[in-house]
């Protein structure tokens, strides 16, 4: 570092870095050894190599600076320098500002780079105390006396007086007003001075400084509601408007410039709240990296909105953060998050926290819905902001949120549990509104080249999205096994079913032939049980019977579910849906087994009843014009469906499930939320001091 160094290599030999990390106290107001210290570039670190390469290189300056920091308070000087270079900004012109700019953000980033190191082999209470620490009164008078001699005797006096303090090194008294002060110059820095073309690396340094000093979590073995920095953070008064910045940076998703500072075509730099809000609200940048509907892997997705649009990805995980820790008690960022409402509406009852353009977060939204934290943003704004919600079901294109999520599902074997889950309670959410469920048959699709299952050439929204869920359930059956899943598939079905219209050949066939699947799976597993045990067909079976009898009771539910859903369909939809009618003659013989079962038999008369009736018209028409082809037999089914009253039918009650979060959902969302931030965000931690995130991290 230095005014003509760049290279990280030079680091440990540079002579501004050594003097900041001695002994020696270094004034706030010693203008040329600040000018001398923040005039360097540097190349950000994008990788967990570069960033171990980077640490590697400042471990023994680090360490010299843990050693002496504490009598020499040159850390709070550091901050002091960043705090006054941050007012400052708001009252310079755009030609002063560009240097300036520079020198705030390389402030900024030694900060970062010191908290981080602290936060990994320190303590929290030590990271306050290095905030908060002041330089002794021998090395005050040292360095004033400094400013005034000849460079020989300044040393000789600096050297005196560091002898002097060495010994007795004052107790730093941590209260706290110095980080708060901090905390609050970042909030102004994100939300007050707009994002332009040579400020955008400095906005993009604020948030991750954010990140990292919360990332005190991933490091500390106390709980967030004792933490000091959590409390600091998340006492913030200004909330709304940062919150409001984060989610904006996402919308807008602003590609990363060419050049960090070297731009100063971005017009008067002229700030204020005015000013920065009129730019988030009228500037749009539409991403041309990431493109709807490319078949592009959720992994090189990721990696592409890393690398190509850093402030936006920070800001998304950022955003994740605040609004899942703290969801015990008040959080001022989770309900500024579900509050905020759609710029384009004019304002109504109920409070709102900010107001944002919903149609650019749907469209930055319908890019990125493959990327773990995008799907768990949708998430949030779908499950508790109500605005948004309405908002999502008025959309004619549902196809382009749709169908990102239902890639992600079929794609299930290069995703996350976590993510497969997430997606189907996105889907289940979505089918909660009884609009969406009628909308997504008259979408139509044409040649759906990612799913290889088979060629179709056209199916609408509704019949591809039931054909993946059939599909994830049958993959859950071989490799996740988890109950929930299962629940969740059958429940969006469910609620899909009673407006289930102009099914597919195809889609009507996977309906019963997920039936007919499960179905000779309960047929083997209930005869495996009937079987004495030491019978041979326990041979080779390593689950216990008491395993197996739960496992029965699991199946027989999903089976009910799955008649169920036949039964709705036919009970609300029969003339629209002959395809799935065709089926259930044609494989009238998988329900055999079950017209006796005390669990099915009396959903199953209703099927059966349907079957009946088509069965003994196409009989009729047979006998009189001998073999029916296909579509002979659909056109019998269609007349006989205009003659059909489901008043024949026994009447159950409408399927309708609706998503309910469980107890403690921290517990589930923050270990997922920290391990999408150190698996993609542009912060590399260091994994082997992580101490409380699930150990499925990979940094």
């Amino acid at each position: 570092m230095g005014i003509n160094v760049s290279r990280t290599a030079d680091l440990g030999s540079n002579q501004w870095l050594q003097r900041f990390v001695g002994r020696q106290h270094i004034a706030h107001d010693d203008e040329a050894f600040w000018n001398g210290l923040l005039n360097y570039n540097i190349v950000l670190p994008e990788s967990s190599q570069d960033q171990l390469n980077l640490d590697s290189r400042l471990e023994a300056l680090c360490q010299s600076f843990i050693g002496n920091n504490l009598k020499t308070g040159n850390f709070g000087s550091l901050v002091t320098v960043f705090l006054e270079k941050t007012s400052e900004l708001l009252s310079l012109s755009d030609q002063e500002s560009n240097m300036h700019v520079w020198q705030t953000f390389n402030a900024l980033f030694i900060i970062r780079s010191l908290v981080k190191y602290i936060n990994e082999t320190g303590s929290e209470f030590q990271l306050l105390q290095h905030f908060e620490a002041m330089p002794s009164a021998e090395l005050l008078q040292a360095a004033l006396d400094q400013q005034l001699q000849t460079p020989a005797e300044s040393a000789t006096i600096a050297m005196e007086a560091t002898e002097q303090s060495a010994a007795a090194a004052v107790p730093v008294i941590v209260d706290g007003s110095k980080f708060e002060t901090f905390i609050d110059a970042l909030v102004n820095l994100i939300v007050v001075i707009p994002v332009k073309e040579f400020t955008y690396h400095l906005h993009l340094e604020a948030v991750n400084m954010l990140i990292t000093l919360l990332s005190v979590h991933l490091f500390a073995q106390q709980p967030t509601d004792k933490s000091i920095v959590f409390r600091t953070v998340f006492k913030c008064q200004h909330a709304n408007v940062l919150m409001s910045a984060l989610l904006h940076f996402v919308a807008r998703m602003v590609e990363v410039p060419h050049t960090m500072f070297g731009s100063s075509s971005a017009g008067s730099f002229v700030f204020g709240i005015a000013e920065s809000l009129l730019s988030i609200l009228t500037f749009r940048k539409q991403p041309d990296i990431l493109k709807t509907g490319q078949t592009t892997g959720s992994g090189e997705l990721s990696q592409k909105f890393r690398t190509h649009y850093p402030l936006a990805n920070q800001s998304l995980l950022l955003i994740l953060i605040l609004t899942n820790h703290c969801t015990a008690q008040e959080n001022s960022y989770r309900a500024s998050l579900f509050g905020c409402a759609d710029s384009k509406d004019s304002p109504k009852q109920g409070a709102v926290s900010f107001q944002i353009d919903f149609s650019a977060v749907y469209e930055t939204l319908c890019l990125i819905v493959t990327i773990d934290q995008a799907t768990l943003l949708l998430y949030l704004l779908l499950h508790r902001n109500e605005r948004f919600y309405r908002f999502v079901m008025q959309q004619q294109d549902l196809e382009q949120l749709v169908i990102p999520i239902l890639q992600t599902l079929y794609n299930a074997p290069d995703s996350n549990s976590h993510h497969i889950y997430m997606s189907l309670i996105v889907l289940l959410i979505l089918s909660e509104d009884e609009g969406f469920n009628k909308n997504v048959h008259t979408i139509m699709l044409k040649n759906i080249t990612w799913y290889t299952e088979r060629t179709i050439s056209e199916i609408s929204l509704g019949g591809i999205l039931i054909l993946i869920v059939i599909r994830t359930i049958q993959y859950n059956m071989l490799k996740m096994r988890d109950k929930y899943l299962h629940t969740n598939c059958l429940a969006a079905l469910a609620n899909m079913s009673g407006h289930f219209r102009a099914l597919h050949p195809y889609v009507a066939q996977r309906l019963v032939s997920l039936f007919e699947t499960l179905a000779r799976k309960h047929t083997r597993l209930d005869a495996q049980l009937k079987e004495p045990a030491d019978s041979a067909v326990f041979v080779n079976v390593s689950t216990s019977p008491e395993d197996m009898l739960q496992d029965l009771s699991v199946l027989e539910e999903v089976l009910r579910m799955v008649l169920e859903i036949l039964n709705s369909c036919l009970t609300n939809q029969l003339v629209y849906c002959p395809n799935l009618v065709y089926t259930l003659l044609y494989k009238r013989s998988v329900f055999e087994g079950f017209r006796s079962h005390h669990a099915f038999q009396d959903v199953i008369q209703n099927i059966d009843m349907v079957v009946g009736f088509f069965s003994s018209r196409l009989q009729r028409v047979q006998e009189q014009r001998g073999e029916l082809g296909v579509n002979e037999v659909l056109e019998v089914i269609s007349k006989g469906a205009s003659q059909w009253s489901s008043d024949r039918l026994r009447k159950f009650p409408d399927l309708k499930f609706k998503y309910v979060e469980e107890d403690a959902p921290e517990e589930f969302f923050i270990p997922y939320v920290w391990t999408l931030v150190c698996k993609y965000g542009c912060v590399h931690f260091s994994s082997e001091s992580i101490k409380s995130v699930a150990t499925d991290i990979a940094c």
